[in-house]
């Protein structure tokens, strides 16, 4: 039954069978930072996913990940690491997690509300993650990383839809970054 004393760990791993069920799952995001908030959209499926922002564009077909930037004006061609992809993608973030911080339930303010907090087991720079998870649908709505320098960024995520999506959803798309964009290869 939903709720009844799951301990942090199991409801990372229902988050994750959440968005794996159905083939995939797509989803609108925001960040919020001391310099400003961006916002995105977000599709994943198994260990694939695609992140697609005015910020930034990322692309991982479970092998290969395609990153753009506006900063750089080009695309790179990587076979990131495991904590590489810890990094970008939500579904390795979530074993990150589990390895390398503790995680502890606590009290949630709102009804239909899990709440995880999690600090890092090693010296790091970030103090504390705070997971908010929707105890119907196991999906993360908010994570909230407050910063060893005062800092704090939030994550919001909403209007999840769940659907079997095409490989070519997570390959890179050049009609997604400007004409002309330099792609290099990194691998």
């Amino acid at each position: 039954m939903v709720g009844l004393a799951q301990t942090p760990a199991a409801m990372l791993d229902k988050c994750v069978a959440a968005i794996n069920a159905s083939g995939g799952v797509t989803a609108n995001y925001s960040v919020t930072t001391n310099q400003g908030t961006s916002s995105g959209t977000i599709a994943m499926q198994g260990n694939k996913f695609r992140i697609i922002s005015p910020e930034a564009k990322c692309w991982y077909d479970g092998k290969t990940q395609w990153s753009w930037s506006p900063l750089t004006s080009e695309v790179n061609i990587s076979s990131p690491t495991a904590s590489e992809l810890q990094l970008t993608n939500p579904l390795a973030a979530a074993a990150h997690f589990k390895a390398n911080f503790n995680m502890k339930k606590a009290k949630a303010k709102t009804p239909n509300t899990f709440v995880i907090k999690l600090t890092p087991k090693k010296k790091d720079n970030i103090k504390t993650i705070w997971l908010y998870f929707d105890q119907t649908t196991s999906l993360l709505r908010t994570a909230r990383f407050e910063m060893s320098d005062k800092t704090v960024n939030t994550v919001k995520i909403t209007g999840y839809k769940h659907k079997s999506l095409p490989a070519s959803t997570f390959t890179f798309d050049k009609s997604q970054v400007p004409a002309g964009t330099d792609v290099v290869d990194l691998r």
